[in-house]
């Protein structure tokens, strides 16, 4: 899988989680009717989905997808929340998605 498909099933892999707990997370909180629980629920089968797609061992695909979440998560966290990011969680980012890299397209034997 090439480096751009698989940063692009990763980030679709993090927004499934994501909406799959946010949702939730808003009924909890008495913001959304109980039936969000139905597209939280369709969410978090996608992500388990989305991540079975990854051709290589499920432990670094879990591994990798750590890095990709924490960057999602931060955009989520700015475009839907209305949180300002601070240039430390840029920098956090930045070293989690570079961890992401190595684990993912580093050479093996």
């Amino acid at each position: 899988m090439n480096p751009l498909s698989t940063a692009a099933l990763f980030v679709a892999t993090a927004l499934a989680e994501i909406i799959g707990c946010y949702l939730p997370g808003l009924w909890l909180q008495s913001r959304a009717p109980a039936w969000v629980l139905l597209p939280a629920a369709a969410a978090l089968c996608a992500f388990v989905w989305l991540l079975s797609l990854h051709p290589t061992a499920a432990g670094r695909v879990y591994a990798a997808y750590g890095g990709v979440y924490v960057a999602v998560a931060l955009l989520w966290l700015w475009q839907v929340d209305g949180e300002p990011l601070h240039p430390w969680d840029v920098v956090g980012a930045s070293v989690a998605l570079a961890g992401m890299a190595i684990i993912m397209f580093a050479p093996r034997d």
